[in-house]
């Protein structure tokens, strides 16, 4: 599990051919104060951030889910390809559980894969997450911003979006902000320390395979 460096200050960025960076400071401005405000257990509205809460399955499913991963943590994309992909077939699928995934930040290429996850808007955030996650290792591998910020472009136009779609949605410096300003809230309320962290109707759990979900899941479908 990936360990968690709370990011206080947020701000992106644009290098003239290169990519965007985050910068931390000491005190929090004003929007990064809605994490220290936030009631601990209840979940940040994404609207009064400007964020769409990214969500997988029905409504009404009896189970919510809630996923805190980062795009960077390798013990995220094994949960999204060991877990994810038989949790869906066996309980979203079926209308028994609704997934939402909520963003965690460690570092600047984290929050670039986030936002061009978000880039397509929710029909193409899963199908986007999938190709992140799959191929993490690939676009992280070389450390160099402009290299990964190519990589991720890449990602991006095999998702089916333009080289304008993607540079509006990469310098979206508001946008930045309130993802971030967002996630920390939701990891305050949520006492989050670490990736993957699920949220099972309100009970917190570290992350474990996928049989040891199912029990979980079961236990509570039988209450």
């Amino acid at each position: 599990m990936n360990r968690i460096v709370p990011i206080i200050v947020v701000a992106l960025a644009v290098a003239a051919g290169a990519g965007w960076w985050l910068t931390q400071g000491s005190e929090a401005n004003a929007t990064g104060q809605a994490s220290t405000e936030q009631t601990m257990g209840e979940s940040a509205n994404a609207a009064e951030f400007g964020v769409v809460e990214m969500v997988m399955g029905p409504t009404d499913a009896p189970i919510t889910l809630i996923e805190y991963a980062s795009f960077t943590c390798p013990h995220c994309a094994t949960f999204h390809d060991s877990v994810l992909k038989p949790l869906k077939a066996d309980y979203v699928e079926t209308g028994k559980v609704k997934v939402i995934f909520r963003d965690v930040y460690f570092d600047k290429i984290g929050l670039w894969a986030s936002m061009v996850a978000r880039c397509g808007g929710e029909e193409r955030f899963w199908g986007m997450t999938d190709l992140l996650m799959k191929g993490q290792r690939s676009w992280t591998q070389s450390g160099d911003p402009v290299t990964i910020s190519g990589e991720l472009n890449k990602v991006g136009r095999l998702a089916g979006l333009n080289g304008d779609q993607l540079s509006a949605c990469m310098k979206d410096e508001d946008k930045a902000k309130s993802l971030v300003a967002w996630s920390e809230a939701n990891m305050a309320a949520h006492e989050i320390t670490g990736t993957p962290s699920l949220i099972i109707n309100g009970e917190k759990h570290s992350n474990q395979s996928y049989a040891d979900l199912k029990k979980v899941l079961d236990a509570k479908l039988a209450e």
